[in-house]
């Protein structure tokens, strides 16, 4: 699999690396962290049954299987096989019900966590960017200790929400090779994100087309046309320079960041239900979509920057920058909003974000904790879950073998010559089942960094 589609791993570490996916080494700390503990948990309940049953502990064992740590307590097999039945499966469900209550105590600590936080951070106002690589695309906006605010008019306070509203609202690739020489391609957004751009707009967005005499727009301007306020998507497909004034003119190009002061249209914003917003625009405005090449997405993203040095001046805070007007962005220090254009697939991954942010400016050096702390808890359940999980299975070396052939001894119904084919049978078709799943799932995770 290190060669899956004929790449090498080396070719495939470095694009992992240099790809808008955020691997910090905090990430990776965390992740380790957690899988250690609910391993040392998982043997510690074993030892602890063993002890309270009187059967000696020989040693025990840490290793390593690949790039996974493990570990195992080697019990006096003899003192072991003394044991009533009973006895025996407790020990051998020890680990589990220990890894079991472990993730009840993660999820209890994650409710109690807000309470916990409550007298140093503040939540419930948007997203605070904890960390931000400079291969994300959307490092030329946002910087550390920055609050999202909301997307595409939304407000967001959690991060699945960050995550679900940007993967909604990425648009589906075109599978088909339209991107030949010396022809091009536009497809309008299907989202019908529009706005009310006024006549006067349109008519130097015109002079601008006249003077280029070429299709693209210039890189600081974006390609927009009308839309019939129905949501539905808009194709024109054009070959060559010369084809027509009528398609050019159909296409306009402006600025972003003084489109989205305009007034919104169109059936593809998120809204609420108070919210009377509708497509219809004055009688000298038209609405327009933003025109899209395939696979990419147009999203507005407010923010604000309550720890900068202009905000702080002024003491700024978030109650009002959160409920400010679009008109005004740009005269208040504290707020800002721009316009991401791209995959939002990667982008939403490449930023990491918490809904958690401390009081005070001078509680930054300690922004990380809630992170750390709700990540940790989030890793340590999702790690001690599937330990549990994955130790009920009857495959060989795991508990699910010893608790399967110790359950098998309770009954009266096989004899000892079926019980034994019947564990072989069950240890060999979950042993194969397990590495087929195991193996699905690295290649589907290869695909995806790749």
């Amino acid at each position: 699999m290190f060669y899956f589609r004929t790449r090498s791993l080396s070719a495939w570490l470095q694009n992992l690396l240099t790809s808008g996916y955020i691997i910090s080494i905090m990430d990776t700390m965390i992740f380790i962290m957690s899988t250690i503990l609910s391993i040392a948990f998982h043997e510690f309940g074993h030892a602890i049954a063993a002890a309270s049953e009187g059967v000696e502990i020989e040693y025990v064992a840490i290793f390593v299987a690949v790039l996974f740590p493990g570990a195992f307590v080697a019990l006096n097999y003899d003192q072991l096989q003394n044991l009533p039945l009973f006895s025996m499966l407790r020990i051998y469900c020890a680990g589990i019900w220990h890894n079991v209550m472990l993730c009840a105590v993660c999820v209890l600590m994650t409710l109690l966590l807000p309470v916990v936080l409550y007298p140093l951070y503040v939540s419930g106002d948007g997203l605070m960017v904890t960390g931000i690589p400079q291969t994300s695309p959307l490092s030329e906006y946002l910087s550390a200790h920055d609050v999202i605010l909301s997307v595409d008019g939304l407000k967001i306070t959690r991060t699945d929400e960050w995550i679900k509203i940007l993967n909604q609202g990425t648009t589906t690739k075109s599978s088909s090779s339209e991107f030949l020489e010396g022809s091009q391609r536009y497809v309008a957004t299907s989202s019908g994100k529009g706005y009310c751009v006024p006549d006067s707009w349109m008519d130097a967005s015109k002079n601008l087309w006249q003077i280029r005499n070429e299709l693209p727009c210039p890189d600081e301007l974006i390609a927009f046309e009308k839309d019939t306020c129905n949501g539905s998507a808009i194709s024109t497909e054009k070959t060559g320079r010369g084809s027509g004034s009528k398609e050019v003119e159909e296409k306009y190009c402006l600025i972003a960041k003084d489109v989205i002061k305009l007034r919104k249209c169109g059936n593809g914003w998120k809204r609420t239900e108070d919210d009377e917003s509708s497509c219809a625009c004055l009688e000298d405005e038209y609405c327009l979509v933003p025109v899209l090449t395939p696979g990419f997405s147009w999203i507005e993203v407010s923010y604000s920057k309550p720890y900068s040095l202009g905000c702080l001046q002024k003491g700024g805070n978030l109650s009002s920058s959160s409920h400010a007007a679009n008109n005004d962005l740009g005269q208040n220090p504290c707020d800002g909003s721009f316009v991401y254009v791209g995959n939002l697939l990667s982008a939403a991954h490449s930023v990491r974000v918490s809904p958690y942010r401390p009081r005070w400016a001078f509680l930054l050096f300690i922004a990380d904790i809630p992170y750390i702390l709700e990540n940790g808890l989030s890793s340590l359940l999702h790690a001690s879950g599937a330990l549990a999980v994955v130790n009920c299975l009857p495959v060989y070396f795991l508990d699910g073998e010893a608790i399967l052939e110790t359950s098998l001894s309770y009954g009266t119904w096989f004899s000892r010559r079926q019980q034994r084919n019947i564990l072989k049978l069950c240890r060999f078709v979950w042993t194969v089942l397990s590495i087929i799943f195991l193996c699905h799932n690295t290649i589907v995770w290869i695909r995806i960094a790749n």
